[in-house]
């Protein structure tokens, strides 16, 4: 054991001396890669995502969708979707008509209608007839008189008074046919002509078409009801079959409609004692609602009408006077009244009054042919637009969501773009979209007009995006099956996006792609 010390010692001497095992160097910490910012999505792309996401939703599984929103100063498209497919426009149909009315009228145009004195004048009478050739004036109104459609009549009563004529022993009767055809807008449905919104429309138009009639009911159950026409109160006839109920009884809901012949009326229901209420009925023959206007109106200042209100056309052999020619307010005047309320048997006169000044005539097939040609020169074909009333109301009228943006876009380079414009309703503050898009930033801003039939709802316009441009729009929908605001929703979303973003990221966007 003792010899074996030395051999250990050396051992652990050698050990000692060993050189020590390498140490590898420190590692240094490994850079972390840079982090790649992935670009903002541009307005288009936000756009575009957000109407594939709501599309996809499964309540739109059975609609039918066509969107079109384009910058139309860049010439940029920032979202299509079935945009070249037709669809029914409803009162979008009243962008159309409108802008072939600036086009063809021009926003300084005025209608004209003649009153024409026909016989001689004996004394304080006139042995002979009154004559009125209509022309289609849209302004004898209450909207558009101050509340009282006959002060359009003002300017016949003082002619006569100055000419000393205090009866005439003849008629009223009209002369000329402006507006040939049927009364009626092509393809209307029968079953809505005496609602107010179908009121026929012909060269003479009274109060829109609309009557009213006003029920009061008596003090006790079983009393005489009370009844008022307005504006005009002996016409149409009406026969009042309704009846005053007690209170808190039940009974029969008034209703008024037109009697079997379609010249009087019939009231028959019930009215609580001591209520009241207010029903509204189309005139049917709206020629002779103006002519029965007129001899009241006539009445009321002194001078008797004695012969019957019908229509003579026949005037050959017997002299003939100017009386007086009514003037209505102008086009730039009365396009606020048609688009705002989107006001049916307007529109239905600015185009056929359209087709008059173009070719001569008023019927509904000239104004198609002047409206067609009108929308050709604007590029819009017969493949992008089936144009068959002024209103939209016909359910026969098709239109691309492409041929409403041209159509925005040549009044946009119109010189009356301010009129055409300012004529539409104005989101959150007037007109059919005054409750729609409010406190956002589209309120006060979109200018647009909707359109609605059923499983048809529109809406189509002007917007200016955050950075100032102008967009153009038209979002239309037909075959849903779900509420009208759900349509409404979506097309206020994407209205609201445009107003919030700038438009100028997508131009830029396109042209980089180019």
């Amino acid at each position: 054991m003792v010899a074996a010390l030395p051999l250990l010692a050396a051992g652990c001497a050698r050990a000692v001396r060993a050189p020590a095992s390498p140490v590898p160097p420190a590692r240094p910490e490994p850079t972390p890669p840079p982090i790649s910012m992935a670009p903002a999505p541009t307005t288009r792309q936000r756009l575009q995502g957000v109407l594939d996401s709501v599309l996809a939703a499964p309540m739109w599984r059975n609609a039918r969708w066509g969107v079109l929103i384009v910058d139309p100063v860049a010439g940029d498209t920032l979202v299509s979707h079935d945009a070249d497919r037709l669809f029914m426009p409803a009162s979008n149909q009243k962008l159309l008509t409108g802008a072939i009315a600036v086009e063809r009228l021009g926003p300084d145009y005025r209608w004209r209608t003649p009153l024409l004195l026909q016989g001689r004048q004996r004394g304080d009478r006139w042995v002979g007839t009154l004559l009125v050739a209509g022309g289609g004036d849209p302004t004898v109104s209450d909207a558009l008189q101050g509340g009282d459609a006959r002060r359009a009549f003002a300017p016949v009563v003082a002619a006569l008074q100055a000419r000393g004529i205090a009866r005439i022993t003849g008629d009223v009767a009209t002369v000329g046919d402006a507006f040939p055809g049927a009364t009626a807008g092509y393809g209307w449905a029968y079953d809505d002509f005496d609602e107010p919104y179908s009121a026929a429309v012909d060269e003479l138009l009274f109060n829109e078409g609309v009557h009213t009639v006003w029920v009061w009911g008596g003090r006790r159950p079983g009393a005489r009801v009370h009844v008022e026409q307005r504006p005009t109160a002996g016409y149409p006839p009406l026969l009042v079959r309704a009846t005053t109920r007690a209170r808190d009884a039940a009974g029969a809901p008034l209703q008024l409609a037109h009697d079997s012949t379609g010249t009087g009326l019939l009231l028959t229901g019930t009215v609580a004692a001591g209520d009241s209420a207010r029903l509204t009925v189309a005139y049917r023959h709206p020629n002779d609602a103006w002519r029965a206007a007129l001899r009241e109106t006539l009445a009321d200042a002194g001078i008797a009408v004695n012969g019957r209100a019908v229509a003579r056309r026949d005037t050959a052999g017997r002299p003939i006077d100017t009386l007086v020619v009514l003037e209505s307010a102008p086009l730039a005047q009365v396009l606020p009244r048609v688009q705002k309320p989107s006001q049916n048997q307007l529109a239905e006169l600015l185009f056929r009054t359209s087709g008059l000044a173009a070719s001569g005539s008023g019927s509904p097939d000239s104004a198609r042919a002047v409206a067609q040609r009108t929308l050709a020169a604007w590029g819009v074909t017969a493949a992008d637009a089936a144009y068959r009333d002024g209103s939209g109301l016909s359910r026969h009228d098709y239109v691309t969501p492409r041929a409403v943006v041209k159509v925005l876009d040549a009044m946009r380079r119109h010189a009356a773009f301010d009129l055409f414009r300012q004529a539409l309703p104005l989101a959150g503050v007037d007109g059919t979209i005054a409750n729609r898009l409010k406190g956002t930033a589209a309120e006060g801003n979109a200018q647009a007009k909707t359109g609605t039939l059923d499983k048809a709802r529109a809406l189509s316009g002007y917007v200016v995006a955050a950075d100032g441009r102008l967009a153009l729009f038209s979002l239309l929908a037909n075959n849903f099956t779900v509420p009208n605001r759900e349509v409404e929703r979506v097309q206020d979303l994407l209205v609201r996006l445009l107003a919030e973003l700038p438009l100028a990221d997508a131009a830029a966007a396109g042209a980089r792609g180019k």
